[in-house]
């Protein structure tokens, strides 16, 4: 059994549409090897897949070719997660600290207050 990577990448939950997975390889962030892949290579199993998810950068193993769309618990039955834990870490830390806490009553940051947030996030 033969299939395309965009639909692979769909059937595996890692982009939530076939059309986005697609673009994504057009746009070259998927690379096999480290060649970009198109959305037509046929997936097989051992290939390893580097995917670049917005700022995640994730490393798959394809474990079973499959042609239709799983549900989000048998998934690690199709694919080996190769990603660093670092990796994760890295975007955990990053979402902490983009979040801004603002005491209660206070209302809204001056101009001047919110150059030195802009300047501080920088």
């Amino acid at each position: 059994m033969s299939v395309r990577l965009d639909k692979w990448l769909w059937a595996v939950r890692l982009y939530k549409t076939r059309a986005l997975a697609a673009d994504a390889c057009r746009l070259g962030k998927i690379s096999f090897e480290g060649n970009v892949a198109k959305a037509s290579k046929e997936v097989k199993v051992g290939d390893k897949y580097e995917i670049n998810l917005n700022q995640l950068h994730k490393i798959v193993e394809v474990k079973e070719v499959l042609s239709n769309r799983v549900s989000a618990k048998m998934v690690e039955n199709y694919m080996i997660d190769l990603t660093p834990q670092e990796e994760y870490e890295r975007i955990e830390l990053t979402r902490k600290f983009a979040f801004e806490k603002r005491d209660r009553g206070v209302g809204r940051p001056t101009k001047k207050e919110r150059r030195d947030i802009d300047l501080f996030k920088e």
